[in-house]
């Protein structure tokens, strides 16, 4: 599994172009090639996985039943506007206009690399959401890691 990292500030130029960053690049797993898809995000932000990585999410998806209301409207709105890039000699990948709409892509933005995936943010928005931390991070981190230990645990 692709273990992604870094925090990455970078601009998206007037044609809805991306400059993957070399420290990012270098990361990717030889079997992505050049390739990513990108799809919505669960907050205001766009998500690129790296084309291996999709395969393994898609399969995934495609074992939702169309006949399960819950599983159906998942499959859509997880998919929906969900976009194949290459990145080109530059090292660029060509943002579909309807999600840089969507995560209100222009300018600066921050790329947030972590698992199997980049978070693609504007970086207003980004430094907002981090700007609204927790008022006690120490509180939900326990809450969240303890009960991922005790999951852990019981499946022993």
């Amino acid at each position: 599994m692709t273990q992604l990292h870094g925090e990455y500030e970078c601009k998206m130029d007037a044609k809805g172009r991306l400059m993957i960053p070399t420290a990012l690049k270098k990361q990717l797993p030889k079997e992505a090639g050049d390739s990513f898809f990108i799809n919505r995000g669960f907050e205001k932000c766009c998500v690129l996985y790296p084309s291996n990585e999709w395969q393994q999410i898609a399969s995934e998806i495609n074992k939702l039943s169309d006949y399960i209301q819950k599983e159906r409207m998942f499959k859509r709105y997880f998919l929906r506007g969900a976009s194949k890039l290459e990145m080109d000699n530059a090292s660029r990948v060509l943002l579909p206009k309807s999600l840089q709409e969507y995560a209100n892509l222009q300018g600066e933005l921050v790329l947030l690399a972590y698992g199997n995936k980049i978070e693609v943010w504007n970086k207003a928005e980004y430094d907002k959401m981090l700007n609204e931390e927790p008022s006690d991070f120490s509180a939900l981190a326990e809450e969240v890691m303890t009960n991922r230990k005790k999951e852990a645990n019981d499946g022993i």
